[in-house]
């Protein structure tokens, strides 16, 4: 059974939330506030996934997201969000999460997301067992750490996952549709085009010394993206 902490300070849907995702399977810790989760953090280990609401009465999601990444944590993140403003929504992503659900949501899609995160996170640990090298890239697929011409660099888990679905495929276009089916759910239902374009602008920022000019991360237009090898 996966175990959840779910941070809510909302009676109403953490009572709804609760009896549904128990339902579902999943054991489920509640906090109500951003102090009551940064102590549960100190056994963040024994958690699988994190649902984080955005507005909290002492602080924000984004805090605990951001607290989690620099434990270099790579558990998988949800934000509840009461809005879809591409800002909060780029504000989620950078700061670490993998995923966003705007309020009013079916708890059916929610829990489809919380799988897929999980599906994920299971196919990856097993996967990293060794170095993935391409030119003046190299992904340390054990210890989740990417260096560009030997700096690390500072990724986000969903950039950092990207980044690697590119890597494999150096010098192949990858289509959108792949690269949303890898990255989200199996069927793609659940993620607009444009959180893949933050993503994809986003990590450009980080691998190009110029993004406006790309060598590395290049658009296909009508097709997707390409990993050029970009020798050392």
């Amino acid at each position: 059974m996966n175990k959840l902490l779910l941070l809510e300070d909302d009676i109403s849907l953490i009572d709804g939330l609760s009896y549904s995702l128990k339902k579902n399977g999943f054991d489920i810790d509640v906090v109500r506030t951003v102090e009551e989760a940064k102590q549960h953090l100190t056994q963040i280990e024994k958690y699988d996934l994190l649902i984080l609401d955005v507005t909290l009465p002492d602080g924000t999601g984004f805090e605990i997201c951001e607290r989690v990444r620099k434990q270099n944590t790579q558990i998988p993140i949800i934000f509840l969000t009461a809005s879809d403003e591409e800002v909060n929504v780029i504000r989620g992503l950078d700061c670490g999460g993998d995923d966003y659900v705007t309020k009013p949501f079916k708890l059916g899609e929610l829990c489809s997301r919380i799988r897929a995160l999980l599906r994920r996170a299971g196919i990856s640990a097993q996967d990293k067992t060794n170095i993935l090298e391409c030119g003046d890239i190299l992904i340390d697929l054990l210890g989740s750490r990417v260096l560009l011409n030997g700096k690390v660099l500072d990724l986000t888990s969903a950039e950092y996952r990207l980044l690697c679905l590119l890597v494999r495929n150096a010098n192949r276009i990858v289509s959108r549709e792949i690269i949303l089916n890898d990255l989200w759910d199996d069927a793609g239902n659940f993620v607009d085009d444009n959180t893949l374009s933050v993503y994809i602008r986003r990590l450009r920022e980080k691998v190009e010394a110029d993004a406006s000019h790309p060598q590395h991360l290049i658009t296909v237009r009508g097709f997707g993206y390409q990993w050029k090898e970009v020798e050392v």
